[in-house]
This record gives C-alpha cells, structure tokens and sequence, in this order.
C-alpha cells in the first residue's frame, strides 16, 4: 500500500509569505511609498528588498503585509494557494 500525503492546505495562518521573497516589478501605480521601491538593475522600479531576500514591507512579527492595501499589482494578482503559491512553497520545502 502506498501512502501518500495529502497536499497541506494554504490558509492565512500557515503562509509562511514565500511569495514575499520574489522579485516584485512595478508596473502600475498603486501608490506603493517611496521607501519601498528600489531600482533593478534595468532602471525599472521593483519592490525593495532586504539583505535576507525579504520584501521590506513584509512585517517579520505577523508575516503579513504592511501595506496589503498599497501592494503592487503583481502580488494583488499572486493567489494564496494557487499553483504558483504552492511550487514557491516546494522551493521553500515547506
């Protein structure tokens, strides 16, 4: 018998925001503030990240988003538990 486990389901409390650790490029204005945009090295505005690879607007205490409301189109398009979120997840070993 061969005994497989069943894919965990994503949910708010157990995102672990592995999609915080893509480069996110600004291609519409959501109003995202100044101190968290950087420059890639094409001269397109991207969001900016720390030296560990995080987004600077994730906040580390509760792994959310600290401008959910002002994040940029890419990540309002990026679906918990979508196809996308589950293989940056498998990179992740999570």
């Amino acid at each position: 018998m061969n005994s497989v486990e069943p894919p965990v389901a994503v949910t708010c409390s157990n995102c672990q925001a592995c999609c915080c650790r893509l480069e996110v490029m600004l291609i519409t204005e959501t109003g995202v503030p100044k101190v968290y945009i950087a420059k890639d090295n094409w001269g397109g505005e991207v969001m900016r990240r720390l030296d560990d690879g995080w987004c600077a607007a994730l906040d580390r205490d509760t792994m959310m988003c600290s401008i959910y409301e002002l994040r940029p189109l890419i990540c309002r398009e990026f679906e918990m538990a979508e196809y996308e979120c589950v293989s940056e997840r498998e990179a992740f070993g999570i």
